[in-house]
């Protein structure tokens, strides 16, 4: 039995209605099974309307049925649970190789950032050079001019140093950013090598997640490498000025100089670390994303509304005509817009045991009932369940629990490049409910998945 259990899917012993595993499986007439305080709470809800009936089929029994146990359905069940083991065992030798992955990929971002660090070093140390021969050489030339040019003199100097100064301090600021970077990634590469010798797999797989996340770099990685002498046209242009001194007094050509040395500094510089993240909702607005649903995508029990901006879960398949893009086993529906960037969106609900509020990869499997299709149950996609009661997040089929302030409205925010997902509570107030911090390899869509009849979500303008 065990080992025939083993064999089977387990998305297959799972209660359409909790969306967990079938407690006490009891069989209606047309053949669905379900938990049976689940069927039993749901015809509870229905008797008010006279009628009772399938979710799945949604077969109608004009009295309440008798139910009966599944028992081989049940059996199976037991069997399931008792091959947890052997499947925690199976996803181990997954993580395990992507862990692996990880520490060589780690291996390999040390060594950038020490040659970076040595390069920083190189560059730091032809400044300096190029500064002192500077102010050596215009010392030279100013002391063959006039007691008129003297205050001149130290004008220029003192502006050679203080640019000097700057452009040290700013690159000594970058080498320690590198050298923290470096530490951290060491730090991280042991505690992945202890992961990787923990023999409990529970444990393991507990803590794979947040010991395997790895941040983004916070700054490019492209430093001139070529050899820079910074101050020489500043002292060039000081030398020919001897010949010129009413014309120098009376003229900025030091000043210009001394600007083109500046510029070609700036040019010189890595690039920038990207603006801070937005905090407040003010700072979120500045990236609201405007999100339309593409029919072509959406499942037949979904009717597109408002300019495709709502959808509604109907008891009757729309005249869709088909499409590849086309979700047939699961009701939901992606965006037209593909995301990357800064992006923020909010989205209003309503719907009995909850509606998905997510991001996926576009290639997501359309077809079928498996987890390949089902958004936040594969790794290809992100979701956050809104109930009426609680928020679940899932991803990878690996779900996590929530805690937060119930409220009908839920805002999201992507930083593609930063590999930032967030979700928020928004009601008077703005409260975020979770974050990820993954590196998405494509373009993001925004989607949503419902599982009854009558639920509904709006994509709304935030402002």
């Amino acid at each position: 039995m065990a080992q025939r259990g083993s064999q089977l899917d387990p998305l297959k012993f799972f209660c359409s209605i909790c969306l967990d595993l079938l407690k006490d499986p009891v069989a209606v007439p047309c053949g669905h099974s379900y938990c049976s305080n689940c069927i039993k709470s749901h015809w509870d809800e229905e008797k008010n309307k006279g009628i009772y009936s399938c979710p799945q089929c949604r077969e109608e029994f004009r009295q309440r049925p008798n139910l009966k146990k599944n028992i081989l359905l049940a059996e199976l069940v037991e069997d399931l649970k008792k091959t947890g083991p052997q499947d925690a065992a199976a996803e181990r030798r997954q993580r395990q190789m992507k862990l692996e992955r990880s520490q060589l990929n780690i291996k390999k971002r040390i060594q950038e950032r020490q040659k970076e660090v040595k390069l920083l070093q190189q560059q730091v140390e032809a400044i300096n050079v190029s500064a002192d021969e500077a102010v050596e050489n215009s010392e030279e030339s100013f002391t063959q001019m006039i007691r008129l040019i003297q205050k001149r003199s130290l004008e220029v100097k003192q502006h050679l140093r203080s640019h000097q100064q700057k452009v040290v301090s700013e690159l000594k600021e970058l080498e320690e950013k590198l050298e923290q970077e470096i530490s951290e990634l060491k730090r991280k590469d042991v505690q992945l090598e202890q992961l990787a010798h923990t023999e409990d797999h529970t444990q393991f797989l507990l803590s794979y997640p947040s010991v395997s996340a790895l941040s983004e770099p916070t700054h490019s990685s492209s430093i001139q490498t070529a050899p820079l002498r910074y101050f020489e046209d500043v002292a060039a242009a000081v030398s020919e000025s001897r010949e010129k001194l009413q014309d120098i007094l009376r003229d900025t050509g030091t000043n210009i100089s001394l600007r083109a040395a500046e510029e070609e500094l700036l040019l010189l510089q890595p690039q920038q670390p990207p603006k801070p993240q937005p905090e407040s909702r003010a700072d979120f607005l500045q990236y609201s994303q405007q999100i339309t649903l593409d029919p072509t995508s959406a499942n037949r029990r979904l009717l597109l509304s408002d300019g495709n901006r709502k959808v509604t879960v109907r008891w009757k398949n729309q005249p869709y005509s088909d499409h590849p893009d086309r979700f047939t086993g699961y009701f939901q529906v992606l965006s037209r817009e593909s995301l990357t960037g800064r992006c923020y969106w909010e989205v209003e609900w309503r719907g009995r045991r909850g509606v998905y509020v997510a991001v996926t990869y576009k290639n997501i499997s359309r077809a079928g009932k498996g987890k390949e299709s089902l958004i936040g149950f594969n790794d290809n996609s992100w979701a956050l369940c809104c109930d009426t009661n609680s928020f679940i997040f899932r991803h990878d089929n690996t779900p996590t629990p929530v805690s937060g302030p119930q409220s009908s409205r839920v805002g999201v925010y992507l930083d593609h490049t930063a590999g930032i997902l967030s979700f928020y509570s928004i009601s008077e107030t703005m409260t975020l409910l979770h974050r990820v911090q993954a590196t998405f390899t494509q373009p993001l869509h925004a989607g949503v998945t419902f599982f009854f009849e009558g639920a509904f979500a709006e994509f709304v303008n935030p402002h």
